[in-house]
C-alpha cells in the first residue's frame, strides 16, 4: 500500500529516508537544507525512526560522522547544502575512494560570492568530479522515491550517491505524494550487509597509504565500477518500477514534447516543470520543439542521450551552473558526449538561472521563439 499526503519537498525526503531505517543520520543545518535534518531529528525523537542521531559542529563533520559510522557496517545519511557541500569536499573524495556507501541529499543553492540562499546547481555541479552518482529530481515524488533506489544502487555497487533536489523550488513547496508503505520498502531493500567493515575480531586496515602503482589500479578499478553504474542504475529503477509502479530513467524523454521536432530542450532538476508548461504553450502555438530531462549526470548517460538525441539538429541547453571561462557546465558535458557523431547536431549554450533568478514559462519560450539568433559558439545569457 501507499499513503496519499501533501508534504514539502524536505519532509517527503526526510520520509524517504524513514523509509530505508537509516542507523546513523548527522547533518549540520544549512538553508534551504534544514528542514530535512530538522524533520528527521522530530523523526528519531518521537521514536518514529529508530537511529542514532548525531549532533556536530559543521558539514566536515557530518560527513566525517558517517563515514566513521558506514566504515563500521551501517547504513547512514547525511544532507547539506552550498557552502555546507563545499565544505564537505575533501571527504567526498575520500568517501568514493574509500568505496563505502551513502546517500547524501543536497539542496541546491548557490555559491557565494555574493552572498545568495536561493538556488542553482552550481554547488553539486562543482563536485562532479569526485566520484559520486549524481542524480537531479524534478520533483518531491521523485526525490523520495530516489533516494530508496539510491540505497539500494549505492550498496551494490559499494560508491556513494548524491541526490538532488533544487533548494526552495522543491524543498520549501508543498506537493501531493504518495508514501510507501515500509513492508513494501523493506522488500526492496534489505538491511546493509557491508562486506567490510571496522572489526576488532577482524582487523583490516583503513585509510592506508598506497604506492603509485597500487593507487593508479585502484582509481582504475573504480572508474570502471563508476561504468558499470549505468546498466545497475537501470536495473535498480526497473525493480522499483515493478513494486511501486512509478518508472525514471537516466534520461527521460517528456511527453509534452514533439518527437518529430528537429530542436530539442534540454533541462535538469526542476527547471524541467516550467520547460514542460512553455513546451505546451508552444503546441498550442504550432511551434515544434521537444523536451529531455537529464536525470543522471554521474556516471554521464551518453548512449542514452545519443539515442534519445537521434535526428535533432539543434539542441538548446538550460543551464543552471557555469564554468567559467568556457560556458554552461550541462552545455560541456553534451558536447563532449556528442563529439564524435558524424552529424552532431547545433548546441545553444543558455545560461538561464543562476542565484535563483526567477524563470518563468514565457523565458523559455522566448529562447524557442529566439532559438535562429542564439550563439552556437559562445553562451547566450538572458
Amino acid at each position: 500500500m501507499q499513503q496519499e499526503a501533501i508534504l514539502l519537498g524536505s519532509e517527503a525526503v526526510a520520509h524517504g529516508v524513514r523509509l530505508c531505517r537509516p542507523e546513523v543520520i548527522s547533518a549540520y543545518p544549512i538553508t534551504p537544507q534544514t528542514h530535512i535534518i530538522e524533520t528527521l531529528s522530530e523523526m528519531v525523537d518521537d521514536g518514529e525512526l529508530t537511529s542514532r542521531f548525531i549532533k556536530v559542529e559543521s558539514e566536515m563533520s557530518a560527513i566525517a560522522a558517517v563515514l566513521g559510522a558506514v566504515s563500521a557496517g551501517s547504513r547512514s545519511f547525511t544532507a547539506s547544502s552550498s557552502q555546507g557541500l563545499a565544505m564537505m569536499h575533501e571527504l567526498l573524495h575520500w568517501y568514493a575512494g574509500a568505496r563505502l556507501p551513502l546517500v547524501l541529499v543536497n539542496a541546491n543553492r548557490a555559491l557565494g560570492a555574493p552572498w545568495n540562499i536561493w538556488s542553482d546547481q552550481s554547488d553539486s555541479f562543482s563536485q562532479r568530479d569526485t566520484g559520486w552518482l549524481q542524480i537531479y529530481c524534478e520533483t518531491s515524488q521523485e526525490a523520495l522515491d530516489t533516494i530508496i533506489i539510491a540505497y539500494r544502487a549505492s550498496e551494490l555497487l559499494m560508491l556513494p550517491i548524491m541526490v538532488m533536489i533544487d533548494g526552495f523550488i522543491l524543498s520549501h513547496t508543498m506537493e501531493r505524494l504518495l508514501v510507501p508503505d515500509q513492508e513494501m520498502v523493506d522488500d526492496f531493500l534489505p538491511p546493509y550487509q557491508a562486506p567490510y567493515k571496522l572489526d576488532p575480531d577482524k582487523p583490516l586496515t583503513f585509510g592506508a597509504a598506497a604506492q603509485p602503482d597500487l593507487f593508479y589500479e585502484l582509481k582504475k578499478t573504480m572508474s570502471a565500477t563508476m561504468l558499470e553504474a549505468g546498466p545497475l542504475l537501470k536495473e535498480c529503477e526497473r525493480s522499483f518500477a515493478a513494486i511501486f509502479d512509478r518508472a525514471y530513467e537516466p534520461v527521460i524523454h517528456c511527453p509534452e514534447g514533439d518527437e518529430k521536432a528537429d530542436t530539442a530542450l534540454i533541462c535538469c532538476g526542476a527547471t524541467t516543470g516550467t520547460a514542460r508548461e512553455a513546451v505546451k504553450r508552444l503546441r498550442q502555438e504550432n511551434i515544434a520543439i521537444d523536451l529531455f530531462k537529464m536525470r543522471l549526470l554521474r556516471p554521464f548517460p551518453q548512449t542514452e542521450l545519443i539515442a534519445a538525441l537521434e535526428g535533432k539538429k539543434r539542441i538548446i541547453i538550460l543551464n543552471r551552473a557555469l564554468s567559467y571561462g568556457v560556458g554552461g557546465t550541462l552545455s560541456q558535458e553534451l558536447r563532449a558526449a556528442l563529439y564524435n557523431l558524424d552529424r552532431r547536431p547545433v548546441i545553444n549554450d543558455v545560461i538561464i538561472s543562476l542565484g535563483g533568478r526567477e524563470v518563468f514559462p514565457e523565458t523559455i519560450m522566448d529562447i524557442v521563439k529566439r532559438r535562429k539568433e542564439l550563439s552556437p559558439t559562445a553562451s547566450n545569457w538572458l
